[in-house]
């Protein structure tokens, strides 16, 4: 082959990747502009129900939340939860992986199906990394076990699509959602080296019976044949948190996740406060994080700093620190190890909390699993944890982001491109 020929071909081969990439870009972009407003504050009794009518979701009545910090407080509350089975343990997770936590949670949960308690399954085929061994352990005592979308040559256009909640109920009665997956780097209290920060939640009230529902969408669309009737309603209460609990699907711009933490910016007057790794804005959340500084709202976000398991999306992140700083938004980075904790709180009274980041993958690709809820006293727990997780990160300064060195600016601008595919 001639050079000029050759040269020729590459130019070509260059030419038609970049074009592929910048069709790509543009099918992953926000495709419809959200301009949420609310005349109902957070501070209204009202919101829950206001936030209900438009999610298409039921408001629940008298919930109990218990924050439950670190791996050190979350895996024992699971594992004697899953002890205490009588009937039924539904469990699904994005990331479950063999090690000290993986295998203690097989070992209890093979060992809950092996006294008939009826267990299921459900666990991501990218994010989870579990052993044919385990697997088949649980599957010999009788656990059923489900993989949401195997990757197979033929539904490569599927293997974008992710199931990212996190959730365990155990006898209708008890549930979990939150942040933390099974593997190992969520073991102990995150002072440790490599030791994760996260927070999940323990769930009593009928938001349970919306946790469990949620699972059962999964479960069907990975290939589990039977979805049982779920327990009556509980009554409602008239003491406890007001709860509404939101699930979702891929889908382009207007899904109930993405619209629900819209709807909870829209109601902030006085404060926001945002914790979630991966914090990438699409022009729906840019523009509602925007007018409530117009409004006066105070905005903080909390987010990882250099440590982090996903550095392109951390910098895709960053390269829009500068122009949040200019519109007065205030942004911290978490410092002694990675931050993974899900938690939005809204006027001391609104919280929002799930297996959802802020960012485009978890509003509008993967299947999520969200809570709002109405209560001050949990708001006010995580608005104390909030401020604790301050005292061990940085505030980024707009007179000083600027100094940080060429090659830092170059890689934020590139996978910024990529912020909406993240």
């Amino acid at each position: 082959m001639s050079r000029p020929k050759y040269f020729r071909g590459w130019v070509k081969g260059i030419l038609i990747g970049i074009v592929a990439t910048a069709l790509f870009l543009m099918v992953a972009q926000d495709q419809e502009t959200l301009t949420v407003q609310s005349p109902v504050p957070a501070t209204d009794p009202r919101f829950a129900d206001y936030v209900a009518s438009l999610t298409g979701a039921p408001v629940e009545r008298g919930d109990r939340y218990t924050v439950l910090r670190n791996g050190d407080q979350t895996f024992p509350a699971m594992l004697e939860a899953i002890r205490s089975a009588k009937r039924r343990i539904i469990f699904e997770s994005f990331i479950y992986e063999d090690g000290v936590v993986g295998d203690q949670f097989t070992h209890e949960l093979a060992s809950a199906a092996a006294r008939r308690v009826e267990v299921r399954i459900v666990l991501d085929a990218y994010g989870s990394v579990l052993s044919d061994q385990s697997t088949d352990r649980l599957k010999t005592a009788g656990a059923h076990v489900v993989w949401f979308n195997t990757l197979r040559p033929w539904t490569l256009e599927e293997a974008n699509y992710r199931t990212h909640r996190k959730v365990l109920v155990v006898d209708g009665r008890i549930g979990f959602t939150g942040g933390l997956g099974l593997a190992d780097h969520w073991h102990g209290d995150a002072e440790r080296a490599g030791g994760w920060r996260d927070t999940h939640f323990k769930v009593e009230g009928p938001a349970v019976r919306g946790l469990e529902a949620a699972f059962y969408e999964n479960w069907l669309e990975a290939g589990g044949r039977v979805a049982p009737a779920l327990d009556p309603e509980q009554p409602s209460q008239q003491t406890g948190a007001r709860t509404v609990v939101i699930w979702s699907n891929p889908t382009g711009g207007a899904g109930r996740v993405k619209l629900l933490f819209l709807l909870s910016i829209a109601g902030a007057r006085r404060q926001i406060d945002i914790q979630s790794p991966y914090f990438v804005l699409d022009e729906s959340t840019r523009w509602s994080l925007d007018e409530a500084r117009r409004r006066g709202v105070r905005v903080r976000v909390l987010t990882e700093g250099n440590q982090t398991d996903a550095p392109p999306v951390k910098d895709a992140s960053r390269s829009e620190y500068q122009s949040l700083l200019e519109r007065g938004h205030e942004l911290y980075e978490y410092q002694p190890t990675m931050m993974h904790v899900k938690a939005m709180v809204v006027d001391r009274t609104w919280s929002v909390i799930g297996s959802a980041n802020f960012d485009n993958r978890s509003l509008e690709l993967n299947d999520e699993l969200i809570v709002g809820i109405q209560d001050a006293e949990l708001a006010a727990q995580l608005a104390q944890d909030f401020e604790a997780d301050l005292e061990k990160s940085i505030r980024i300064d707009a007179t000083t982001w600027p100094d940080r060195s060429l090659w830092q600016k170059t890689r934020e601008q590139f996978w910024g491109l990529f912020g909406e595919v993240f």
